[in-house]
Parts: structure tokens; sequence; C-alpha cells
């Protein structure tokens, strides 16, 4: 008899926000689930880790299910660091990060702490992917993922990932989806404004605002996908090397 695979659940929303207990009760159909996330909502954290304050990790039970679960004061690419380093006793065979609440498409993926976190997984060689939904509700509608989510979970157990490459999933807003559109990240940013304003003590403090703006016409990106009701599926790689531009580097005079 086959074992269950072991499958390692984090998010940046924190442990009890209603995306990650989803993505928990879908990964209990298909393995062994052990939870490590944050106590606290760790948004926009990117892959910042911690090391000038003193990192918690302690298990709880936050409802009820076979799944182990543990809260960290960390960031989701700490949860992922301690889940390896103190928590299990073998490399997972899967990392799921989210369900987040609000989208991780297109430049969105190098700020989100979901998607760190899976690819933190990925940096200690364990097939990860993010899933995210189009909507910044806390109340969100989780439902109609489930299959969806399964579906992409049982195909990186079956295939494997390559070495250095993880999945950035994200939903639209919606009861029904045309279906997985393989995609490509989107060229976007952000066009950012400071509001600057001033406490009742005369200090000046800002709140960061901004529009996002998308350049790209591609009909083959993550956001083309989201806007027109489909899944996007992108494979991110965290190898950061412009490798395209080396050879023209090379004729430098350096």
């Amino acid at each position: 008899m086959n074992k269950r695979p072991l499958i390692l659940v984090t998010n940046d929303d924190g442990i009890t926000a209603p995306g990650i207990r989803t993505l928990i009760a879908v990964m209990n159909e298909i393995g062994d689930v052990v939870v490590v996330a944050p106590d606290s909502p760790q948004s926009g954290m990117g892959h910042a880790v911690t090391i000038n304050e003193t990192l918690y990790c302690n298990e709880i039970k936050v409802d009820e299910g076979p799944q182990r679960e543990f809260k960290s004061s960390g960031t989701p690419a700490d949860c992922v660091k301690l889940a390896v380093s103190e928590i299990l006793d073998r490399k997972p065979d899967l990392c799921v990060s989210g369900i987040n609440h609000g989208s991780n498409s297109s430049i969105n993926v190098i700020y989100s702490g979901t998607m760190s976190a899976a690819v933190e997984a990925g940096v200690e060689g364990i097939p990860a992917i993010g899933f995210s939904l189009l909507d910044y509700s806390w109340n969100a509608d989780f439902e109609p993922l489930k299959p969806f989510i399964k579906q992409v979970a049982e195909n990186v157990l079956e295939n494997g990932l390559p070495d250095g490459v993880v999945l950035n999933v994200n939903f639209p807003k919606s009861e029904t989806f045309k279906g997985i559109k393989i995609c490509r990240q989107a060229r976007a940013n952000w066009v950012e404004e400071f509001d600057k304003r001033v406490n009742p003590q005369g200090k000046v403090y800002y709140w960061l605002t901004g529009v996002f703006t998308n350049m790209d016409k591609g009909e083959d990106t993550d956001e083309w996908a989201l806007a027109n009701n489909y899944i996007s599926l992108v494979p991110v790689q965290f190898d950061l090397t412009a490798h395209h531009f080396i050879q023209k580097l090379n004729t430098w005079n350096l």
C-alpha cells in the first residue's frame, strides 16, 4: 500500500484565514497535512525572514481535522524554514501556499508573502504551488476553487516540477470558470503615490497608495486570463539571472 503524500500548508493571511482553512480541507483529501502558518497577517512581506527578533512557533488546534497545525510569529518564508528544519521528520512531497485573499498575478508575485512561501519551498527542493483568489474579502467564496486546486495539486504530485520552478495559480472572482490557462506573467506594475499626512502630535507620516497598470496587451498572460474568467497558471522560476544578457555583457570593456 502506497503511503499518502506529506503535504505542507502555509499562507500569508494568517492561520485562521478562510483561504487557508479551505486549502487545508482540500489537501486532507489528498495526503497527510501539516500546517505551519503565521499567527497574524503577513501580506506584502515578500521573501522577508526574521533575523533581528525572537521567533516563536507553537502547536495549536484551529478546527477539527487530521492535520497537525503550528502557528508562528514569523513570515511565510520563516514558516517553511521552520517546517523543514524543526517540525517535519522528512521533506514534504508538496508545499501549497494560500489561498490568498487577493490576486498575486503579474508583478505582485515579487511582493507576495504567499508566493514567497512557495518559492522558499522550491529553494528547499520541494514541489510547491501558490494559490490566490482575486477577491480581497475575508468572506470570499472559496468553494468553487476546490476541484481545480485538487486537480493542480494531484498533477504536481504525479508529474513533479523541474528544479527551480514553482507554480503560481490565480483564480478570477467567479462562481464558474472557463478552465485553466497556462500563461506567462504579464508586464505590469504599480503606479504608486504616498498620501502624506500629519498626526495630532505634528509628526508626518505616509500611507502607500497606487494604481495597478497593465502595459501588456498579450492574450497569453495571467492578467488576460483572469480578465476573461480563466484560472491562470504561471510557472515561476527563482533563478533571477538574465541569461539572455550574459553574452552581451561579455562584449563590454570590463
